[in-house]
């Protein structure tokens, strides 16, 4: 049995090795990610989380444990996805500034027929940003390949006022949820 990552995310890649999953395959899920209208935002991301899944299985064999997440940011209730470029990046970043927003995270499992899925929330709270510290974290680049234009992890700590909830949800990868679903897997992390 092997492990696979339906992912491209070197912050995935990172946390996995981080609680001890080494020599785990990396295939990325390709396509378009669809959002939902009407369906809560956990099961939203679920659903994306299962598509990559299922997608990636094609290439793997059938005793493979296929991991795939998606994350998606929520400000009063509307998804906030990955910026399509600087413009939109300051846009959501300022109507980040000062408030709370949830991170939501889905995971997929996908063996052979048997497919698992979990969600998990966390609330961020950000403090008053001015246009100029947003001007400049949108010019290091690094906003763009993030769910609500940030990386809680990254230059953008010094915006987080608090965190509630699972700080690894909001860095893509709830890896307390994950361990839970991978030893229902039968892979016992240590």
């Amino acid at each position: 049995m092997g492990i696979v990552l339906a992912s491209g995310s070197p912050r995935r890649r990172e946390l996995l090795q981080m609680i001890g999953i080494e020599g785990f395959k990396v295939i990325p899920a390709e396509g378009e990610e669809e959002v939902s209208p009407g369906l809560p935002p956990g099961q939203t991301v679920c659903k994306i989380a299962l598509q990559k899944a299922k997608t990636v299985s094609a290439m793997c064999d059938n005793d493979d444990v296929i991991i795939a997440a998606d994350t998606l940011v929520y400000l009063d209730g509307r998804p906030i996805a990955k910026p399509g470029g600087p413009e939109e990046a300051t846009t959501m970043l300022k109507e980040l500034s000062g408030r709370k927003h949830s991170v939501y995270t889905g995971i997929a499992l996908l063996k052979g027929g048997i497919q698992m899925t979990g969600s998990e929330a966390t609330d961020v709270y950000f403090r008053e940003i001015s246009d100029r510290e947003i001007a400049a974290y949108v010019k290091t680049g690094e906003p763009m390949d993030k769910a609500g234009a940030y990386g809680a992890q990254g230059r953008a700590a010094v915006f987080v006022e608090r965190i509630e909830g699972e700080f690894f949800n909001v860095m893509g990868l709830p890896l307390c949820r994950l361990s839970i679903m991978l030893r229902d897997f039968g892979v016992i992390i240590q």
